[in-house]
């Protein structure tokens, strides 16, 4: 759930107890991302039920193929939501180091 803020300085209050920042979304946005996370959890569970119905190898790695494609879609749906809200809006705010935690998200990512 996302955190409510009612003024700026609650959000700074916030921001220094805690060690990891939040996000409030659109409920569009939220549903997507959830409709495409169960999905991928409902791909697993079925990669798991062919391991213990002794399926055949390559028919097993299809399916693992097919879950990583769905991550990295979904991967890039996350990025670009935040690319054009949170990191468009600390540019706007003058944030500059916002920029190095995207870099440095960037280079996780292409790992």
């Amino acid at each position: 759930m996302a955190i409510e803020i009612e003024n700026e300085n609650d959000r700074d209050k916030r921001d220094r107890l805690c060690c990891h920042k939040t996000k409030e979304r659109p409920e569009n946005e939220y549903k997507d991302l959830i409709h495409r996370l169960n999905r991928i959890e409902g791909q697993i569970r079925g990669i798991r039920g062919m391991v213990e119905k002794d399926a055949y190898c390559p028919d097993i790695l299809i399916q693992v193929a097919a879950v990583n494609a769905a991550l990295n879609s979904f991967n890039k749906a996350l990025l670009a939501q935040h690319i054009r809200t949170c990191v468009a809006r600390d540019i706007r705010e003058g944030k500059e180091e916002t920029i190095d935690e995207l870099v440095a998200t960037l280079q996780k990512l292409m790992k």
